[in-house]
């Protein structure tokens, strides 16, 4: 999969496919809180993301505080947004509903 970084129009086709996803201020990042029914329900989330981000050797950043989980995307080495964190912010959507 491409590392490059998207932008403009790429950026914004991207991002109509996902859901409560937003762009960071840089353009740099996406990030989305979610909210589940209790800590085993978000922890479950977290392992299946992981389980997921760990096949395409792409890591999210992110925060769990009993039910909540907030991540935050981005390709380190390509400096910005690539196709890579729009996969992984699919499958978490998937993995969250």
């Amino acid at each position: 999969m491409s590392n490059s970084v998207l932008t403009g129009d790429e950026l914004s086709n991207a991002m109509s496919g996902l859901d409560g996803w937003a762009v960071s201020d840089d353009e740099k990042a996406i990030s989305k809180t979610f909210n589940f029914t209790d800590f085993k329900s978000a922890f479950s989330f977290m392992t299946h993301a992981a389980m997921y981000a760990e096949t395409d050797d792409h890591h999210p950043e992110w925060f769990n505080v009993y039910n909540r989980v907030d991540v935050k995307l981005t390709t380190h080495d390509a400096g910005g947004i690539t196709k890579l964190d729009m996969k992984l912010a699919a499958a978490m959507d998937s993995a969250a509903s």
